[in-house]
C-alpha cells in the first residue's frame, strides 16, 4: 500500500499536465494548512495529494544509536461539491514506518494509518459578510484511535491580500478505551494575490495536546505534546486545473530542544499539496 500512495504524487503530476491546459478552473489551498473560505461549487470535484517531511530522529536498529529519520506523511484527498455552499471531503492517510532492523522508537507526526470524512459549509458567499466564515467537521478512523475535529474558518480580504485563520481543535479516543486525547490545532496565514498563477504567503500552525489520563506520577509535560508552533513562508502555483501548494515551516518553540528518538516535531517541517481539478 505505502508503494501504491507513493506512486500517487507523480500519477498526479503526469495527469495533471496532461489537463492543464484545458480552461476549467480548481480551488486551490494557497496556505498548505489553513483551509479558505472559498469552495468547490455544486458538481465540481478535486482531487489533492499531500507530502509532509520533517528531519527527526529514530534509533539505528542495529546499533541502538540515536540516528537522524526523514519523518514522510501522505495523505490523499478526494473533494466534491455537494451544493455551492456544502462540500464534501474524502481521505486516505499514510505514515511508512520502516522494518525494525532499519529504525526503532520512529515518529509518527501528525497523521496515522487510516481514513478521514469532512464537510466544509460556508455561511455566505465569499464578500458578503465583512468577515466571511466557514464551518468544518471531520471525522478520522485510523489505526490506534478515532478523532472528532472541529473547525471555524475566518477569512478578511484587503486589496490584494486575503487573511485566513482556523480556530481547530480534536478530541481523540483511544481503542484501548482507556485514553482519549483533546488537541489544539490552530493556523493562521496570509497570501498575497501577486498574479492568477503565483500567490506567495506567510503561515503559522500550532499543535498542542493534552492528555486526559496521565500517567501516574507523571509531572514534567513531554515535549511531544507540544505547543508547537512553527511559522514559515507559502507559495501558490496554479496553471487551470493544476495548482501546486508549499510550505517551509520553522519551529520557533522549544528551540533549544535536542531532539530524542521517536519525538515528531523536529526543527523544520515542509509540505507540498498538488490539487487537480476535475
Amino acid at each position: 500500500m505505502q508503494e501504491l500512495i507513493r506512486s500517487l504524487v507523480p500519477a498526479c503530476v503526469a495527469g495533471a499536465l496532461l489537463t492543464a491546459i484545458s480552461p476549467a478552473s480548481a480551488n486551490p489551498r494557497p496556505l498548505p494548512f489553513t483551509y479558505q473560505h472559498e469552495q468547490l461549487a455544486a458538481g465540481e470535484s478535486e482531487i489533492e495529494q499531500f507530502v509532509d517531511f520533517s528531519p527527526t530522529r529514530a534509533s539505528d536498529g542495529t546499533t541502538g544509536e540515536l540516528a537522524w529519520y526523514g519523518l514522510t506523511n501522505y495523505t490523499t484527498e478526494f473533494e466534491t461539491g455537494l451544493t455551492d455552499r456544502l462540500e464534501l471531503g474524502l481521505y486516505l492517510t499514510l505514515v511508512p514506518i520502516p522494518p525494525a532492523d532499519r529504525f526503532t522508537a520512529v515518529p509518527t507526526g501528525i497523521e496515522s494509518n487510516g481514513i478521514k470524512q469532512r464537510l466544509r459549509y460556508s455561511l455566505a458567499p465569499s464578500g458578503v459578510w465583512p468577515l466571511d466564515v466557514s464551518l468544518y467537521g471531520e471525522l478520522s478512523e485510523n489505526d490506534h484511535e478515532f478523532e472528532i475535529e472541529a473547525k471555524i474558518l475566518l477569512q478578511r480580504r484587503i486589496g490584494i491580500a486575503r487573511i485566513i485563520a482556523n480556530l481547530s481543535a480534536e478530541q481523540e479516543f483511544y481503542y484501548n478505551g482507556k485514553e482519549h486525547d483533546f488537541v489544539a490545532n490552530p493556523s493562521l496565514g496570509v497570501t498575497f494575490e501577486a498574479s492568477q498563477r503565483v500567490q506567495p504567503g506567510l503561515e503559522a500552525w500550532m499543535r498542542s495536546e493534552w492528555d486526559e489520563n496521565p500517567e501516574p506520577g507523571e509531572h514534567a509535560r513531554p515535549f511531544e505534546l507540544g505547543p508547537h508552533v512553527y511559522l514559515g513562508p507559502t507559495l501558490l502555483l496554479q496553471f487551470g486545473r493544476l495548482w501546486w501548494s508549499n510550505g517551509v515551516y520553522i519551529r520557533t518553540t522549544d528551540r533549544s530542544h535536542t531532539l530524542a528518538a521517536g519525538e515528531s516535531y523536529g526543527n523544520l517541517w515542509a509540505r507540498t499539496i498538488i490539487g487537480i481539478g476535475l
